[in-house]
């Protein structure tokens, strides 16, 4: 926000240099980031927050400067001559998109001229960037400077039918601006239009066939309320902002219309002449005047600030902030009504923090001590720190990686096939424009880049969001869910083993399983789905050859995403201690032939009910197919880990429990040991 040092002079005329002013906006809140002087002013800039438009016009900038030192603001009093002719006798207002357009009002001058402002307003709008078009023009973007409520001022002779209709745009309708270029509109942005074609886009910018000239008569004044929301888009979409849309994308006081309008017409009929239209023409609902109310308990400024605040120098800062006291003052608390143009304000703590800023942040002693108690992790964080230690002791580094990825990018993998995905239309993205729905192709990006720096081993892992659907009504865990996701060159075994050992060590009685996948991105017999405890947790495999060209990877990789929602409900994180093993084990390896369809889990879980108590472990030690096995046969070794914690295992023990393992395998897979 540009500040002119002499306008802001006008509303509060402070008895301090415009360094010492800027020192103070700056501590209470508004940054300065530079002043530097313009012929014989001084123009000041501001850094305005999102959430303080009020402060983006000179009014708002003079108000908290009189709060900061306690001196009076002067308001212009915006007041008007208007003839016996009523507005609504010359033009009709119609809202047909009420949430884009909540509130909308007209009036009408007649008889102005047209010409050159004067001098003193050319200067103080030259002083902060806005060039001098003419008289009437300048006098809107100078009470849009004053007071933040932007306005716009047609020809009103050039308007068909003398009528303004605010709606949505036709499809294949077009715009010429101002600027004069022509934009293709869509059926989702707001317009102000006549009887028969669109004469601006609503909050943006104004059409250039309805623009005051040299010629114009009469003019028609707007001063309304867009929807920030949809001004946003449509500046965003076709690339066209302004400084009018910059404040509405803000949420401005829904009462500003009404003042802004009178300001503009009492500077119109004074710099231009003409004669106003009696009353204004409004359409909308009735905008709230006031903001909400809010209770104030004083002993709160010592829990929370560390001190005390006179309670008069409390209520002050508040008022000439513009709250309005409510009922009666006590030395315990107050009760006050916040502005309609502040609707950051809604809570105690906010009313806190006005006064502690305005007070003076550097009243507030570095040494006392503020009760404070310490916060506890929450679970997903304790989740998320133990994922972060596993994957980081397995060999893998986290990569944090942007949430937009391009349509071509989107498609290296896509576990749950092809789905619409969400997009945003800003100039800024034309091509990464679409929100993720996998990690695993921003971690394949970020291994290419690691391999054309030559590092060709980057193992990647991140914990972030993915992007399914926009539906409000949807959960976010099915809209917006957590994954995690994994990208390593090493094989297929090695990735199960980490997934598995993932698991594991979040919950040490989690049983994992695979079923075959068919994602069309993996490798044929390389991929599947992570079940957890019977419940689908992910999918892991290898990439397709295509794939990974797709993605100009070098190597092969394989790629894991995992449900972080699941891995969260099951987590038990209590540490546990158990004894090193006193006596040593003993290790078994079988070779089985079995049919092809036989998977491994089949195996392990019968190796596991057959083998008895003295069984430590068990884990696939390879497979074979091949010719001496016959068509549809194939071998897995399994290794088994026999050991007891009270002695030393004799050979006759394991052979038992070895010889059960064979029959039950035999048994219930028609496995057969392989010679």
């Amino acid at each position: 926000m540009l500040v002119s040092w002499d306008w802001l002079r006008q509303y509060v005329p402070v008895d301090a240099t415009v360094d010492e002013v800027s020192d103070r906006l700056t501590m209470s809140g508004l940054n300065l980031e530079e002043f530097h002087p313009v012929g014989d002013d001084v123009v000041i800039d501001l850094e305005v927050t999102s959430n303080r438009p009020d402060c983006l016009g000179h009014l708002g900038i003079a108000r908290e400067v009189a709060a900061l030192y306690d001196c009076p603001q002067q308001v212009p009093p915006a007041t008007v001559k208007e003839s016996a002719e009523p507005t609504s006798q010359a033009v009709s207002v119609k809202i047909e998109c009420p949430d884009l357009c909540p509130h909308y009002t007209a009036r009408v001058i007649r008889g102005v001229k047209i010409g050159p402002s004067p001098a003193w307003m050319q200067t103080r709008l030259a002083t902060v960037g806005i060039a001098s078009i003419n008289n009437v023009v300048d006098i809107t973007n100078y009470v849009m400077l004053e007071c933040a409520q932007p306005l716009h001022a047609f020809d009103y002779d050039k308007l068909h039918g003398k009528q303004i209709n605010v709606r949505r745009a036709a499809a294949g309708e077009k715009l010429k601006a101002i600027n004069q270029k022509e934009y293709a509109l869509t059926t989702d942005q707001c317009v102000i239009a006549d009887a028969k074609r669109p004469v601006a886009l609503a909050g943006v910018m104004g059409g250039f066939d309805t623009e005051i000239s040299s010629t114009t008569k009469t003019v028609l004044i707007e001063a309304a309320s867009f929807a920030p929301l949809s001004v946003r888009s449509t500046a965003r979409k076709l690339d066209l902002h302004s400084p009018s849309s910059y404040r509405f994308e803000r949420a401005l006081d829904p009462n500003g219309p009404e003042w802004a309008s009178r300001r503009c017409c009492e500077l119109i009929l004074e710099l231009a002449g003409g004669e106003l239209l009696s009353g204004l023409v409004t359409a909308g609902q009735t905008p709230p005047k006031t903001g909400a109310e809010i209770s104030l308990r004083f002993a709160r400024f010592r829990k929370v600030l560390g001190i005390d605040i006179p309670v008069d120098a409390a209520v002050r800062i508040l008022q000439q902030l513009g709250l309005t006291l409510i009922g009666s003052l006590t030395s315990e608390s107050a009760r006050f009504l916040a502005p309609s143009y502040r609707r950051d304000l809604t809570r105690e703590i906010d009313l806190i923090e006005e006064v502690a800023r305005l007070y003076g942040y550097d009243k507030l002693p570095a040494d006392i001590a503020v009760p404070l108690c310490t916060s506890a992790k929450s679970l997903r964080e304790r989740v998320v720190e133990r994922i972060g230690e596993t994957l980081t002791a397995a060999g893998y580094f986290e990569a944090i990686t942007s949430s937009f990825t391009s349509d071509g990018e989107r498609k290296w993998f896509q576990p749950q096939g092809e789905q619409p995905a969400l997009m945003v239309e800003h100039s800024s993205r034309r091509a990464e424009n679409q929100l993720r729905q996998s990690l695993v192709p921003s971690l394949l990006a970020s291994r290419r880049a690691n391999e054309r720096q030559g590092n060709f081993s980057a193992q990647l892992f991140e914990v972030a969001k993915v992007f399914l659907h926009a539906d409000p009504s949807m959960p976010e865990q099915q809209s917006e869910p957590w994954r995690i996701g994994l990208v390593t060159g090493r094989g297929y075994l090695d990735l199960k083993g980490v997934v598995q050992l993932l698991a594991q060590r979040v919950n040490p009685h989690a049983q994992l399983t695979v079923r075959p996948s068919s994602i069309a991105q993996f490798t044929p017999g390389r991929g599947a789905e992570v079940w957890l405890n019977d419940k689908l947790w992910g999918w892991l495999g290898e990439l397709d050859r295509s794939a990974s060209d797709a993605a100009d990877l070098r190597d092969a990789v394989c790629v894991a995403e995992l449900d972080l929602a699941l891995l969260e409900a099951i987590a038990d994180l209590v540490p546990r201690a158990e004894k090193l093993p006193e006596h040593p084990g003993m290790v078994r390896d079988l070779n089985f032939v079995l049919d092809e369809p036989v998977e491994w889990s089949a195996v392990e879980s019968t190796v596991r009910q057959a083998a008895g108590p003295l069984l430590e472990t068990v884990s696939f030690g390879g497979q074979y197919r091949g010719k001496q096995l016959g068509d549809d046969k194939k071998s897995y070794v399994v290794s088994m880990t026999f050991r007891a914690a009270d002695r030393t295992l004799t050979s006759d023990e394991v052979d038992a429990a070895q010889k059960a393992v064979i029959a039950a395998c035999e048994a219930n897979l028609k496995a057969a040991l392989r010679a």
